[in-house]
Formats: structure tokens, C-alpha cells, sequence
């Protein structure tokens, strides 16, 4: 069996290892438009710092594409797919045959069309290993940043540039930073903690033009007609899946890839797992796109059993997010912006002076969201207890204790979370 995988993230290395749990020997070629080996996303602005080196950004033992026999190819970009006849086109001109085959492109960012952006040197995106690299290289000739984007992205952009003595301000559209993810409450806590380290936060306003002659940026003007001087622009409004390259490849796209609880796309014989997909979701069972790194290995994982021949279904993703900025951890997992109405039972703890922040969202009894802000050390129980639909009711009273862990739990609730088939889910 010849397997042929594009993009070279924690998607394709689940994947990886999901085919060689059932198929030792077949052909395994990963292509990959970056120049790296697999590394930790998340370290990118830690990397743009400096507290972490460039030895320390792969994930994945030295010995890994060997050991499981994959021929990797780097610098590698695929720019179509051609499903009548099992080829992939790359832009080299080479094509390369598969049997099976496997899109885990990821995302790429979104660069809206904003006034005065074409010809400045200056905008950046923040999504890479070579994003961070270059804006590092290029960190004597900045002073002032201005980042368009107030979610994940853009928060570890401005502490990466924090780290290395710039001025920072972050632009959002929305009421609050960390919109998509965490609720109104957790994103005052992230705001205050950013401003104290001086960095500086302005929302529900956005940026229509960027200023400056020539290749050289002097601004940007937001909506409400206010400017911010600036000589750097970080655009980190998001990222789209990167699945262009599939066009006229018969493979279903909608936001994401589409594919079923195996993973497998429109076209028999192509998988897609990671961000680039549009996967099923745990708790509506509609389909949408999880940029989600966790999710993202177990989907890599179910595709690549799957290609191989083996069975093994897709339990839906759940929505999870994790950052830490200026040594305050943060997690959010489920519903955390639940509708008003009785359906819902939320419970909340704060501690604003201390950056301390727990909610619950109950629904029928059942846990279905979690927003953690500092103590986040148990979040791995609260996320059984989401994806087991556990009854609360015995231990209801002791889900905002910082001290909340397993000791509260039954002795049958820990026995099921500890099963195996909760450690293989």
C-alpha cells in the first residue's frame, strides 16, 4: 500500500502511527511545503522571545520518520490533486501516485484587504516557525507593533514581542480579547493581566487603513478615526483551512474538507484530519472545522487506521482551547458561552486580584463546559467527565473548589474515566 500525506503536523503524525498500528510495511511519504521537521505551534512565541531555541521546537524524537519508516519530503508544496487518477501535483512539477490519501494542510491565516497594506514591508502574519523567525531577525528594526487581532494568535504574538522589548498594541473587533473561546469574564482577567505586563488593549474598534510612504508603515488609522503610530503590523484575525489546492478534485469542501467518522472525504481513498477538516462535533453532531491541536492528533490517529484497513470511528470533536500569557494559564473546553434561558446551569468562581476564574455550564445535570483561569492543573478530569456525560449531582458542589480532583469523584465515575477505552478515546 503506497500512503501519501500533505502537511507534516500533529494531524500527519497521528496518522503516522495510526497506519502503522495496523499496516508495518507499506509506503509511507509525507510532503510538506514547510522546511521543518514536526514542531510545537505553540512555541512560536516563545521562539520569538528567545526562551525557547530552535532545537527545542520539534516534538518528535530524532529517530521518528526512520523508525516508522516514512520518506519525508520537505519544501514540498502540493498545488492539486488528481483523485481520477490517485496523483498529487506539486509545485515543482513532480507528481507523486498514492493508494490512499491523506490532506492534513492545517490552516492558513486570513489577510483581510485593508487599505495601504500593498507595498509595506512590515505585515506580518504569526502562524509559523518562519514567521516567528523572520519578525526575530528583523527585531532591531522594530519599535512599535500594532497586532490586528485580539484571539490566540494575536495574544502569543504580543507576548512573544513583549519578551523582546517592544511596544504593543492589540486591535479588536469584538468586546472583549479571546472572543471565540473563553467568555466575557476570563477575557477581562486576560486584558487586565496584558496590561499590567504594558501592553496595551483596544476593542469593538478595528483597523481601515495602514499608513506610511512607501514600504515603510508610520500607523494605522482604526474605525472610530483614532491612530496608532507603528512601524510593524501582526495580522492574526484567524485562519481559513488550507484546502484551494483541492480545487477540481471532486473532494467535498464547505468551510473545512469534508469527512465522515472515519475520516474520509467525498472521494473513496482520500482522508482529511486536522484543522483543515470539517469533522463532526461532539456535542451538536453537525460538522465544522476544530482548530484544535488535541483534536487534531486523535483525528490524524482514526485516518490513519482507517486508510490502513482497520475500523475505528470518530467520536466528534470537542471544542478546547489552552493559552498562557505572562505565566497565567488558561483552558476552556464545551460550551462556554451557553444561551440564556432554563436550559442552562452555570456556576461561576473569581478572584479577579489574583487572575483567578472557574465556570461551570451544567446542562440536564451534565457537565457540557468549562472556562479555567490560573489553577488548570485538573482540567484533563473535567474533560472526561464532559466526553463520559457524567451526572454531576454527586460531586456538584465541589466542581469550583481549586482542590476539585478525583478524590471527590465516586468510586464508579473513576473507575470509568481510568478504563482503557477512555485512555484509547
Amino acid at each position: 500500500m503506497n500512503y501519501v500525506i500533505i502537511g507534516n503536523s500533529v494531524a500527519a503524525v497521528g496518522a503516522i502511527r495510526g497506519i502503522r498500528k495496523v499496516d508495518a510495511e507499506g509506503n509511507i511519504t509525507v510532503l510538506s511545503r514547510e522546511n521543518h521537521t514536526a514542531y510545537g505551534r505553540p512555541l512560536i512565541s516563545y521562539l520569538l522571545g528567545g526562551t525557547v531555541t530552535e532545537k527545542r521546537m520539534p516534538y518528535l524524537p530524532a529517530d521518528f520518520y526512520e523508525k516508522h519508516k516514512v520518506n519525508l519530503l520537505l519544501g514540498s508544496e502540493v498545488v492539486s490533486v488528481d483523485s481520477a487518477n490517485s496523483r498529487v501535483a506539486l509545485a515543482g512539477g513532480e507528481t507523486i501516485p498514492y493508494d490512499k490519501l491523506l490532506i492534513a494542510t492545517g490552516g492558513d491565516p486570513f489577510v483581510p484587504p485593508i487599505e495601504g497594506m500593498a507595498g509595506k514591508e512590515k505585515v506580518f502574519t504569526f502562524t509559523t516557525w518562519d514567521d516567528a523567525a523572520k519578525l526575530k531577525g528583523l527585531a532591531n528594526d522594530i519599535n512599535r507593533v500594532v497586532v490586528i487581532g485580539g484571539g490566540l494568535i494575536g495574544l502569543k504574538a504580543a507576548e512573544g514581542l513583549y519578551q523582546i522589548d517592544k511596544q504593543v498594541t492589540i486591535i479588536e473587533l469584538a468586546d472583549r480579547i479571546l472572543s471565540a473561546a473563553f467568555d466575557r469574564t476570563a477575557g477581562r482577567i486576560v486584558a487586565k493581566k496584558m496590561k499590567a505586563n504594558g501592553i496595551e488593549v483596544i476593542t469593538e474598534d478595528t483597523v481601515v487603513r495602514i499608513d506610511g510612504e512607501g514600504s515603510e508603515i508610520t500607523g494605522v488609522t482604526l474605525k472610530s478615526g483614532d491612530f496608532i503610530p507603528c512601524d510593524t503590523v501582526i495580522v492574526a484575525i484567524g485562519v481559513r483551512p488550507a484546502a484551494t489546492f483541492l480545487k477540481g478534485s471532486g473532494v467535498e469542501v464547505n468551510r473545512g474538507v469534508v469527512v465522515s467518522d472515519s475520516m474520509e472525504t467525498s472521494v473513496p481513498g482520500i482522508y482529511s484530519a486536522g484543522d483543515v477538516a470539517e469533522a463532526r462535533d461532539f456535542f451538536s453532531g453537525n460538522k465544522n472545522p476544530m482548530p484544535i491541536w488535541p483534536d487534531a492528533y486523535i483525528q490524524g490517529d482514526v485516518a490513519g487506521i482507517s486508510m490502513a484497513g482497520g475500523e475505528k470511528g470518530y467520536q466528534g470533536g470537542l471544542a478546547m482551547n489552552s493559552i498562557e500569557l505572562f505565566k497565567v494559564p488558561t483552558i476552556s473546553m464545551g460550551i462556554t458561552n451557553p444561551e440564556a434561558g432554563d436550559r442552562y446551569e452555570v456556576h461561576t468562581y473569581q478572584d479577579l486580584e489574583n487572575y483567578q476564574y472557574r465556570k461551570i455550564v451544567l446542562e440536564n445535570g451534565v457537565l457540557v463546559g468549562v472556562v479555567m483561569v490560573s489553577n488548570v492543573d485538573r482540567a484533563g478530569i473535567f474533560a472526561g467527565l464532559i466526553r463520559d456525560k457524567v451526572a454531576v449531582a454527586p460531586f456538584k458542589e465541589h466542581l469550583l473548589a481549586p482542590d476539585f480532583g478525583f478524590v471527590h469523584l465516586t468510586k464508579e465515575i473513576r473507575s470509568s474515566l481510568f478504563a482503557p477505552q477512555g485512555k484509547a478515546a
